[in-house]
């Protein structure tokens, strides 16, 4: 594997592959990060995965500082995974001049849910998205899940740029007790973490009671918040939505049977938790 900083020695390296499929992730690899490459592996060929901790989305009480960083573990997954290239840039490789010219999602799809409780998060993260892609130039590009707003706008930027790059939607990895696998599931305690399955225990009781013909919302949101702070935590949202735009769902929509996700974020102790379930 070959472990690339510069974009121009990038390029260099890319020129002529037509098939490159790509998966950017923020280091500090677990077995979800893992299975996007084997899943990219049956879309693509070479494998391109980049490390890249980016400041543009984190927010100025969030946790860039102390965000898990373990670039020589991550490099042995990979090299075990067949990765044909880590793409590893400083801060000065990606953004050699202050990165001034930003993405902007629409607000109705920006400023919801996540972008709601995380303002100028979803800016970050286009313009990095769309800044990587530029680097990379994959045929495809892989996204989990459970990031479901993210894969979103990712998804819809990719589409009204007119980007030549696919955008594979993977399912969320999951612990046996149902734990999304996260990078900051190593900030919770071994009590904490006992606790976690909850949140995916929560979504799939909002789920199930929407299966069964639950039709008001509203109270199956509210109770499931109830629910997660009467057992100490200290959820941000329970939100039904529609998958189509993440708007929520009329009555006509729930007669007709329109495709539903419902998605979650909490925090236990300090460690701020998202997650999602389709319905």
């Amino acid at each position: 594997m070959k472990i690339i900083s510069s974009i121009d020695e990038l390029r260099d390296q890319l020129r002529g592959q037509l098939r490159t499929a790509f998966v950017p992730t923020m280091g500090n690899l677990h077995e979800g990060h893992l299975s996007l490459m084997r899943l990219a592996r049956r879309h693509g060929d070479p494998i391109v995965a980049s490390i890249f901790v980016n400041r543009l989305q984190f927010g100025p009480n969030e946790d860039f500082d102390k965000y898990p960083r373990t670039f020589q573990a991550d490099v042995d997954k990979l090299e075990k995974e067949g990765v044909y290239v880590l793409f590893a840039p400083t801060e000065k490789d990606l953004y050699p001049e202050p990165q001034e010219f930003r993405v902007r999602p629409p607000d109705d799809l920006g400023d919801i849910l996540e972008g709601e409780f995380r303002p100028g998060f979803f800016a970050g993260v286009t313009t990095v998205v769309l800044k990587l892609l530029s680097c990379v130039q994959p045929s495809v590009a892989v996204f989990g899940k459970k990031d479901y707003q993210q894969l979103m706008i990712v998804h819809n930027m990719c589409k009204q740029f007119a980007l030549p790059t696919k955008i594979i939607a993977a399912e969320t990895y999951r612990a046996e007790d149902g734990l999304a696998l996260s990078s900051r599931n190593v900030y919770l305690s071994s009590q904490e973490r006992a606790e976690a399955p909850v949140l995916f225990q929560t979504l799939n009781a909002v789920s199930n009671a929407v299966r069964d013909g639950h039709s008001l919302l509203p109270d199956l949101e509210r109770n499931a918040m109830r629910t997660l702070a009467d057992r100490g935590w200290q959820p941000d949202y329970v939100s039904i939505r529609k998958r189509v735009n993440l708007l929520p769902p009329s009555a006509d929509d729930l007669v007709q049977g329109t495709p539903l996700v419902v998605l979650t974020a909490a925090k236990l102790g300090g460690t701020r938790l998202i997650d999602n379930l389709e319905i």
